[in-house]
Protein backbone atom coordinates (compact mmCIF):
# COMPACT_ATOMS: atom_id res chain seq x y z
CA UNK A 1 0.00 0.00 0.00
CA UNK A 2 1.01 3.61 -0.83
CA UNK A 3 2.59 5.81 1.79
CA UNK A 4 0.01 8.68 1.46
CA UNK A 5 -3.16 5.42 1.08
CA UNK A 6 -1.95 4.48 4.48
CA UNK A 7 -1.85 8.07 6.05
CA UNK A 8 -5.33 8.27 4.34
CA UNK A 9 -6.89 5.13 5.96
CA UNK A 10 -5.16 6.05 9.37
CA UNK A 11 -6.53 9.59 9.03
CA UNK A 12 -10.11 7.95 8.63
CA UNK A 13 -9.53 5.72 11.25
CA UNK A 14 -8.74 8.50 13.82
CA UNK A 15 -11.60 10.72 12.91
CA UNK A 16 -13.68 7.88 13.40
CA UNK A 17 -12.79 7.45 16.62
CA UNK A 18 -13.62 10.76 17.27
CA UNK A 19 -17.00 9.54 16.61
CA UNK A 20 -16.94 6.91 19.02
CA UNK A 21 -19.25 6.80 22.28
CA UNK A 22 -17.41 8.46 25.11
CA UNK A 23 -16.58 5.55 27.33
CA UNK A 24 -14.46 3.76 23.57
CA UNK A 25 -12.72 7.17 24.11
CA UNK A 26 -12.25 6.93 27.84
CA UNK A 27 -10.40 3.60 27.45
CA UNK A 28 -8.14 4.61 24.60
CA UNK A 29 -7.01 7.39 26.74
CA UNK A 30 -6.65 5.50 29.91
CA UNK A 31 -4.80 2.84 27.91
CA UNK A 32 -1.89 5.67 26.73
CA UNK A 33 -1.96 6.94 30.36
CA UNK A 34 -1.05 3.44 31.85
CA UNK A 35 1.33 2.95 29.10
CA UNK A 36 2.99 6.63 29.31
CA UNK A 37 3.25 5.78 33.47
CA UNK A 38 5.03 2.69 33.13
CA UNK A 39 7.85 4.52 30.81
CA UNK A 40 8.42 6.95 33.75
CA UNK A 41 8.45 4.38 35.88
CA UNK A 42 10.68 2.25 34.26
CA UNK A 43 12.83 5.85 33.74
CA UNK A 44 13.31 6.81 37.02
CA UNK A 45 13.75 3.39 38.19
CA UNK A 46 15.99 1.94 36.10
CA UNK A 47 17.32 4.35 33.67
CA UNK A 48 20.38 3.62 32.14
CA UNK A 49 21.30 7.01 30.15
CA UNK A 50 22.52 8.74 33.48
CA UNK A 51 25.64 5.78 33.92
CA UNK A 52 25.95 5.83 29.84
CA UNK A 53 26.54 9.66 30.20
CA UNK A 54 29.05 8.86 32.66
CA UNK A 55 31.18 6.71 30.56
CA UNK A 56 30.95 9.24 27.36
CA UNK A 57 32.29 12.03 29.51
CA UNK A 58 34.25 10.55 32.10
CA UNK A 59 36.21 8.29 29.14
CA UNK A 60 35.97 9.85 26.35
CA UNK A 61 35.69 13.49 27.25
CA UNK A 62 35.18 16.77 25.07
CA UNK A 63 34.30 15.09 21.64
CA UNK A 64 35.15 17.85 19.02
CA UNK A 65 34.67 16.78 15.21
CA UNK A 66 37.65 15.38 13.53
CA UNK A 67 39.26 13.99 16.70
CA UNK A 68 39.92 11.26 18.28
CA UNK A 69 37.94 11.55 21.03
CA UNK A 70 35.18 12.11 18.82
CA UNK A 71 36.39 8.57 16.95
CA UNK A 72 36.12 6.82 19.95
CA UNK A 73 32.61 8.26 20.31
CA UNK A 74 31.68 7.13 17.56
CA UNK A 75 32.23 3.05 18.54
CA UNK A 76 31.19 3.64 22.20
CA UNK A 77 27.65 4.60 20.48
CA UNK A 78 27.19 1.53 18.59
CA UNK A 79 28.75 -0.61 21.17
CA UNK A 80 25.83 0.71 23.33
CA UNK A 81 22.69 0.26 20.97
CA UNK A 82 24.08 -3.08 20.00
CA UNK A 83 24.02 -4.34 23.76
CA UNK A 84 20.10 -3.24 23.63
CA UNK A 85 19.44 -5.56 20.87
CA UNK A 86 17.96 -3.52 18.27
CA UNK A 87 16.39 -4.88 14.91
CA UNK A 88 19.33 -2.98 13.62
CA UNK A 89 22.50 -0.68 14.47
CA UNK A 90 24.44 1.02 11.87
CA UNK A 91 26.88 3.72 10.70
CA UNK A 92 26.66 6.45 7.84
CA UNK A 93 30.05 7.76 6.85
CA UNK A 94 30.29 11.84 7.11
CA UNK A 95 33.29 14.29 5.84
CA UNK A 96 33.96 16.19 8.60
CA UNK A 97 36.17 19.38 9.83
CA UNK A 98 38.99 18.73 11.59
CA UNK A 99 39.75 22.21 14.14
CA UNK A 100 42.84 21.84 16.34
CA UNK A 101 42.91 24.44 19.48
CA UNK A 102 46.67 23.53 20.45
CA UNK A 103 48.75 24.78 23.43
CA UNK A 104 46.09 26.96 26.17
CA UNK A 105 45.57 30.00 24.64
CA UNK A 106 47.24 33.50 26.48
CA UNK A 107 45.71 36.93 26.27
CA UNK A 108 46.69 40.09 28.69
CA UNK A 109 45.89 43.68 29.10
CA UNK A 110 49.20 46.18 29.22
CA UNK A 111 48.13 49.67 30.52
CA UNK A 112 51.04 52.59 30.00
CA UNK A 113 51.59 52.44 33.63
CA UNK A 114 51.14 49.07 36.70
CA UNK A 115 51.40 45.65 36.00
CA UNK A 116 49.88 43.34 32.77
CA UNK A 117 46.25 41.90 33.87
CA UNK A 118 45.80 38.23 32.61
CA UNK A 119 42.75 37.54 30.92
CA UNK A 120 40.75 34.20 30.35
CA UNK A 121 40.14 33.72 26.83
CA UNK A 122 39.70 30.85 24.37
CA UNK A 123 39.68 30.79 20.84
CA UNK A 124 36.61 30.94 18.38
CA UNK A 125 36.04 27.56 16.77
CA UNK A 126 37.21 27.75 13.72
CA UNK A 127 39.72 30.49 14.06
CA UNK A 128 43.38 30.62 12.70
CA UNK A 129 46.06 31.22 15.37
CA UNK A 130 48.21 34.23 16.05
CA UNK A 131 51.40 32.97 14.31
CA UNK A 132 52.97 34.28 17.75
CA UNK A 133 52.06 36.69 20.14
CA UNK A 134 49.43 39.54 18.47
CA UNK A 135 49.77 42.36 20.37
CA UNK A 136 47.46 45.47 19.15
CA UNK A 137 45.80 48.37 20.63
CA UNK A 138 41.52 47.69 21.49
CA UNK A 139 38.62 49.62 20.09
CA UNK A 140 34.86 48.51 21.63
CA UNK A 141 31.81 48.38 19.83
CA UNK A 142 28.44 46.83 21.17
CA UNK A 143 26.49 47.20 17.83
CA UNK A 144 27.25 47.19 14.05
CA UNK A 145 26.14 50.78 13.82
CA UNK A 146 28.79 51.28 16.38
CA UNK A 147 31.73 49.78 14.09
CA UNK A 148 30.29 51.06 10.74
CA UNK A 149 30.73 54.62 12.58
CA UNK A 150 34.03 54.41 13.52
CA UNK A 151 36.73 56.14 11.16
CA UNK A 152 39.29 53.39 9.49
CA UNK A 153 41.99 55.13 11.66
CA UNK A 154 40.28 54.28 14.73
CA UNK A 155 39.60 50.56 13.57
CA UNK A 156 42.77 49.42 11.31
CA UNK A 157 45.99 47.74 13.15
CA UNK A 158 43.48 47.06 16.17
CA UNK A 159 41.54 44.46 17.95
CA UNK A 160 37.59 45.04 17.78
CA UNK A 161 36.18 44.34 20.96
CA UNK A 162 32.62 42.83 19.79
CA UNK A 163 31.01 43.92 23.89
CA UNK A 164 26.73 43.45 23.34
CA UNK A 165 25.57 40.98 26.41
CA UNK A 166 22.64 38.81 25.90
CA UNK A 167 19.67 40.83 26.76
CA UNK A 168 18.97 39.46 29.86
CA UNK A 169 14.89 40.55 29.97
CA UNK A 170 14.16 37.59 27.56
CA UNK A 171 12.72 34.42 29.49
CA UNK A 172 13.62 32.21 26.64
CA UNK A 173 17.60 32.35 27.16
CA UNK A 174 17.56 30.75 23.55
CA UNK A 175 16.59 34.19 21.80
CA UNK A 176 18.97 36.15 23.94
CA UNK A 177 21.31 33.31 22.51
CA UNK A 178 20.76 33.72 18.96
CA UNK A 179 20.72 38.03 18.93
CA UNK A 180 23.95 38.07 20.36
CA UNK A 181 25.56 35.69 18.71
CA UNK A 182 25.89 37.55 15.37
CA UNK A 183 29.12 38.73 17.12
CA UNK A 184 30.57 35.82 17.20
CA UNK A 185 29.02 34.16 14.07
CA UNK A 186 30.31 37.21 11.81
CA UNK A 187 32.79 39.29 14.05
CA UNK A 188 35.98 38.78 12.86
CA UNK A 189 34.54 39.16 8.70
CA UNK A 190 33.25 43.01 9.96
CA UNK A 191 36.38 43.61 11.95
CA UNK A 192 38.59 42.22 9.21
CA UNK A 193 36.47 44.37 6.70
CA UNK A 194 38.18 47.54 8.26
CA UNK A 195 41.32 46.42 8.36
CA UNK A 196 41.79 45.22 11.96
CA UNK A 197 43.82 42.36 12.93
CA UNK A 198 41.64 40.51 15.59
CA UNK A 199 38.54 40.27 17.29
CA UNK A 200 37.51 39.57 20.83
CA UNK A 201 33.98 38.81 21.49
CA UNK A 202 31.87 38.64 24.78
CA UNK A 203 31.16 35.08 25.77
CA UNK A 204 27.24 34.49 25.07
CA UNK A 205 26.02 33.71 28.59
CA UNK A 206 23.96 35.56 30.99
CA UNK A 207 26.41 34.35 33.91
CA UNK A 208 28.84 36.87 35.39
CA UNK A 209 31.98 34.24 35.46
CA UNK A 210 35.46 33.63 34.30
CA UNK A 211 34.38 31.30 31.90
CA UNK A 212 35.27 31.92 28.48
CA UNK A 213 32.98 30.76 26.25
CA UNK A 214 34.15 29.04 22.79
CA UNK A 215 31.43 28.33 19.26
CA UNK A 216 31.68 28.71 16.00
CA UNK A 217 33.07 31.65 13.54
CA UNK A 218 33.03 32.15 10.14
CA UNK A 219 35.56 33.28 7.73
CA UNK A 220 35.05 34.88 4.21
CA UNK A 221 37.06 33.81 1.39
CA UNK A 222 37.60 37.27 -0.39
CA UNK A 223 38.35 39.05 3.17
CA UNK A 224 41.80 38.75 5.16
CA UNK A 225 41.56 35.43 7.58
CA UNK A 226 41.87 37.09 11.68
CA UNK A 227 42.10 35.64 14.78
CA UNK A 228 39.07 35.38 17.16
CA UNK A 229 38.46 34.74 20.46
CA UNK A 230 36.13 34.87 23.72
CA UNK A 231 36.80 36.88 26.62
CA UNK A 232 34.64 35.95 29.73
CA UNK A 233 32.18 37.63 30.68
CA UNK A 234 34.25 39.04 33.83
CA UNK A 235 37.28 39.31 31.43
CA UNK A 236 34.70 41.90 29.17
CA UNK A 237 33.78 43.87 32.04
CA UNK A 238 37.00 44.46 33.13
CA UNK A 239 38.63 45.11 29.92
CA UNK A 240 35.37 47.98 29.04
CA UNK A 241 36.16 49.25 32.33
CA UNK A 242 40.38 49.20 31.41
CA UNK A 243 39.38 50.81 28.48
CA UNK A 244 37.36 53.67 29.64
CA UNK A 245 40.07 54.68 31.98
CA UNK A 246 43.18 54.02 29.05
CA UNK A 247 41.61 53.46 25.74
CA UNK A 248 45.69 53.41 24.26
CA UNK A 249 46.38 50.19 26.15
CA UNK A 250 47.47 47.36 24.46
CA UNK A 251 46.18 43.77 24.32
CA UNK A 252 48.25 40.66 23.74
CA UNK A 253 47.09 37.37 22.51
CA UNK A 254 48.56 34.34 21.71
CA UNK A 255 46.62 31.21 20.23
CA UNK A 256 47.85 28.19 18.70
CA UNK A 257 44.91 26.95 16.67
CA UNK A 258 45.03 25.52 13.25
CA UNK A 259 42.34 24.05 10.52
CA UNK A 260 43.56 20.51 9.30
CA UNK A 261 42.08 18.21 6.21
CA UNK A 262 38.84 16.61 6.29
CA UNK A 263 38.47 13.55 8.52
CA UNK A 264 36.07 11.07 7.86
CA UNK A 265 33.68 10.42 10.81
CA UNK A 266 29.96 8.89 11.26
CA UNK A 267 26.47 9.09 12.32
CA UNK A 268 25.84 6.59 14.71
CA UNK A 269 21.87 5.10 13.76
CA UNK A 270 20.39 1.98 16.05
CA UNK A 271 16.62 1.41 14.89
CA UNK A 272 13.37 -0.66 16.07
CA UNK A 273 11.08 -1.92 13.17
CA UNK A 274 8.00 -0.77 12.97
CA UNK A 275 5.27 -3.97 13.39
CA UNK A 276 2.66 -2.24 11.10
CA UNK A 277 4.01 0.43 9.35
CA UNK A 278 7.63 -0.30 9.23
CA UNK A 279 7.93 2.43 6.08
CA UNK A 280 7.41 5.57 8.43
CA UNK A 281 10.25 6.51 10.29
CA UNK A 282 10.11 8.45 13.65
CA UNK A 283 13.37 10.07 14.35
CA UNK A 284 15.08 10.82 17.61
CA UNK A 285 18.57 11.92 18.25
CA UNK A 286 20.87 14.28 19.25
CA UNK A 287 24.70 15.19 18.77
CA UNK A 288 27.39 13.04 19.31
CA UNK A 289 30.33 15.91 19.02
CA UNK A 290 31.35 18.55 21.23
CA UNK A 291 33.16 21.42 22.33
CA UNK A 292 36.93 20.36 23.37
CA UNK A 293 36.93 22.59 26.59
CA UNK A 294 34.82 20.42 28.88
CA UNK A 295 33.47 17.01 28.53
CA UNK A 296 30.14 17.90 26.46
CA UNK A 297 27.62 16.54 29.12
CA UNK A 298 24.74 19.21 28.63
CA UNK A 299 25.78 19.80 24.72
CA UNK A 300 24.70 17.28 24.19
CA UNK A 301 26.16 13.79 25.82
CA UNK A 302 22.29 14.55 27.28
CA UNK A 303 20.69 14.21 24.05
CA UNK A 304 22.89 11.37 22.67
CA UNK A 305 22.07 9.41 25.73
CA UNK A 306 18.36 10.44 25.97
CA UNK A 307 17.79 9.37 22.29
CA UNK A 308 19.32 5.72 22.87
CA UNK A 309 17.42 5.46 26.04
CA UNK A 310 13.95 6.27 24.30
CA UNK A 311 14.90 3.18 21.96
CA UNK A 312 15.26 1.05 25.57
CA UNK A 313 12.11 2.57 27.42
CA UNK A 314 10.32 1.04 24.34
CA UNK A 315 11.80 -2.09 24.65
CA UNK A 316 11.58 -2.93 28.22
CA UNK A 317 8.31 -1.65 28.84
CA UNK A 318 7.23 -4.01 26.00
CA UNK A 319 5.87 -1.84 23.41
CA UNK A 320 5.64 -2.81 20.13
CA UNK A 321 5.99 0.53 18.21
CA UNK A 322 3.79 0.10 14.91
CA UNK A 323 6.30 2.66 13.05
CA UNK A 324 10.25 2.42 12.61
CA UNK A 325 11.62 4.34 15.97
CA UNK A 326 15.35 5.04 15.07
CA UNK A 327 17.85 6.75 17.27
CA UNK A 328 20.40 9.06 15.48
CA UNK A 329 23.72 9.65 17.42
CA UNK A 330 24.70 12.85 14.69
CA UNK A 331 28.60 14.15 13.95
CA UNK A 332 29.59 17.62 13.52
CA UNK A 333 26.35 19.65 14.87
CA UNK A 334 28.97 21.98 16.46
CA UNK A 335 30.96 23.31 13.41
CA UNK A 336 29.07 22.15 10.36
CA UNK A 337 26.17 20.67 10.24
CA UNK A 338 27.64 17.96 8.38
CA UNK A 339 26.02 14.61 10.65
CA UNK A 340 22.20 16.64 9.86
CA UNK A 341 22.97 17.39 6.34
CA UNK A 342 24.40 13.51 5.37
CA UNK A 343 21.44 11.85 6.93
CA UNK A 344 18.72 13.68 5.21
CA UNK A 345 20.33 13.20 1.86
CA UNK A 346 20.99 9.63 2.08
CA UNK A 347 17.13 9.30 3.41
CA UNK A 348 16.03 11.18 0.47
CA UNK A 349 17.83 9.02 -1.60
CA UNK A 350 16.82 6.00 -0.11
CA UNK A 351 13.08 7.33 -0.49
CA UNK A 352 12.56 7.01 2.99
CA UNK A 353 9.55 8.59 4.80
CA UNK A 354 9.88 10.33 7.95
CA UNK A 355 6.86 10.61 9.83
CA UNK A 356 8.39 13.20 12.30
CA UNK A 357 11.72 13.86 13.87
CA UNK A 358 13.00 14.45 17.24
CA UNK A 359 15.97 16.68 18.27
CA UNK A 360 17.25 16.89 22.19
CA UNK A 361 19.77 19.64 22.20
CA UNK A 362 19.12 21.99 25.18
CA UNK A 363 20.33 20.40 27.56
CA UNK A 364 19.70 17.44 30.41
CA UNK A 365 17.79 19.52 32.23
CA UNK A 366 13.63 19.93 34.08
CA UNK A 367 11.54 18.95 30.83
CA UNK A 368 8.76 21.44 30.09
CA UNK A 369 7.31 20.08 27.17
CA UNK A 370 8.32 20.22 23.10
CA UNK A 371 8.61 22.61 20.32
CA UNK A 372 7.14 22.06 17.13
CA UNK A 373 7.93 23.18 13.82
CA UNK A 374 5.28 22.29 11.33
CA UNK A 375 1.65 23.62 10.14
CA UNK A 376 -0.65 25.55 12.57
CA UNK A 377 -2.67 22.22 12.22
CA UNK A 378 0.47 19.55 13.02
CA UNK A 379 1.03 21.99 16.07
CA UNK A 380 -2.56 21.53 17.13
CA UNK A 381 -1.66 17.80 16.42
CA UNK A 382 0.24 17.69 18.65
CA UNK A 383 -1.38 19.83 21.48
CA UNK A 384 -4.21 17.15 21.79
CA UNK A 385 -1.55 15.32 23.79
CA UNK A 386 -0.90 17.72 26.42
CA UNK A 387 -3.46 16.57 29.06
CA UNK A 388 -1.22 13.21 28.91
CA UNK A 389 2.05 15.00 29.71
CA UNK A 390 1.15 17.57 32.32
CA UNK A 391 0.92 14.81 35.21
CA UNK A 392 5.01 14.84 34.69
CA UNK A 393 5.29 18.83 34.09
CA UNK A 394 6.10 18.67 30.45
CA UNK A 395 2.89 19.57 28.71
CA UNK A 396 4.02 22.91 27.14
CA UNK A 397 3.73 22.42 23.36
CA UNK A 398 4.13 24.98 20.89
CA UNK A 399 5.20 26.00 17.92
CA UNK A 400 8.91 26.65 17.74
CA UNK A 401 12.44 25.49 16.72
CA UNK A 402 13.09 21.87 15.77
CA UNK A 403 16.72 21.34 15.93
CA UNK A 404 19.93 21.70 14.13
CA UNK A 405 20.44 18.49 13.20
CA UNK A 406 16.86 17.68 12.33
CA UNK A 407 16.25 20.90 10.02
CA UNK A 408 17.62 19.32 6.75
CA UNK A 409 15.13 17.04 7.18
CA UNK A 410 11.95 19.58 7.34
CA UNK A 411 11.20 18.90 3.93
CA UNK A 412 11.51 15.17 4.05
CA UNK A 413 9.50 14.69 7.70
CA UNK A 414 5.73 16.30 8.66
CA UNK A 415 7.43 17.99 11.65
CA UNK A 416 10.28 18.49 13.45
CA UNK A 417 10.18 18.28 17.25
CA UNK A 418 12.60 19.98 19.82
CA UNK A 419 12.60 18.72 23.30
CA UNK A 420 11.78 21.66 25.61
CA UNK A 421 13.62 21.75 28.78
CA UNK A 422 14.13 24.35 31.62
CA UNK A 423 16.55 26.65 29.74
CA UNK A 424 17.76 28.99 32.55
CA UNK A 425 21.10 27.31 33.64
CA UNK A 426 22.28 26.39 30.43
CA UNK A 427 24.14 29.18 28.82
CA UNK A 428 26.09 29.07 32.19
CA UNK A 429 27.97 26.25 31.08
CA UNK A 430 27.45 25.75 27.28
CA UNK A 431 30.41 25.52 25.26
CA UNK A 432 32.72 26.30 28.46
CA UNK A 433 35.10 23.74 30.32
CA UNK A 434 32.33 24.00 33.04
CA UNK A 435 29.86 21.47 31.03
CA UNK A 436 30.81 18.56 32.98
CA UNK A 437 29.24 15.37 33.97
CA UNK A 438 28.62 16.77 37.14
CA UNK A 439 26.27 19.63 36.32
CA UNK A 440 23.76 16.96 35.31
CA UNK A 441 20.97 16.02 37.24
CA UNK A 442 19.96 12.19 37.27
CA UNK A 443 16.48 12.60 38.09
CA UNK A 444 16.06 15.55 35.32
CA UNK A 445 17.41 13.65 33.10
CA UNK A 446 15.35 10.74 33.35
CA UNK A 447 12.40 12.61 33.24
CA UNK A 448 13.46 14.20 30.24
CA UNK A 449 14.07 10.42 28.74
CA UNK A 450 10.26 9.32 29.34
CA UNK A 451 8.69 12.63 28.37
CA UNK A 452 10.75 11.99 25.08
CA UNK A 453 9.88 7.94 24.57
CA UNK A 454 6.06 8.92 25.71
CA UNK A 455 5.29 11.37 23.07
CA UNK A 456 7.45 8.97 20.31
CA UNK A 457 4.58 6.59 21.60
CA UNK A 458 1.91 8.30 20.61
CA UNK A 459 3.38 9.06 17.28
CA UNK A 460 4.12 5.51 16.61
CA UNK A 461 0.23 4.49 17.87
CA UNK A 462 -1.32 7.21 16.07
CA UNK A 463 0.83 8.66 13.30
CA UNK A 464 -0.28 12.17 12.07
Amino acid sequence: MRFSTCRGVLAGLLAAAATLPAAAQSASSKTDSVTIRRLYDEALLRGQSYENLRTLTGTIGGRLSGSPQAEKAVQWGKEVMEKMGLDRVYLQEVMVPHWERGAKEKAKAKPAKGKSIDFNVCALGGSVGTNGKLKAQVVEVRTWEELAALPDDKVRGKLVFYNRPMNPTYIETGHAYGEAGDQRRKGAIEAAKRGAVGALVRSLSLAHDDFPHTGTMSYDDKVTKVPAAALSTNGADQLSAMLKENPSLTFELEMNCRQLPEVKSYNVVGEIKGSKYPNEIIAVGGHLDSWDLGQGAHDDGTGCVQSMEVLRLLKATGQRPERTIRAVLFMNEENGNRGGTKYAELAKAAGEKHLAAMESDGGGFTPRGFSVEGSPAMVQRLQQWQPMFRPYGSGEITAGHGGTDIGPLKDQAQVLIGYDCDSQRYFDIHHTAADTFDKVNRRELELGNASMAALVYLLSKYGL
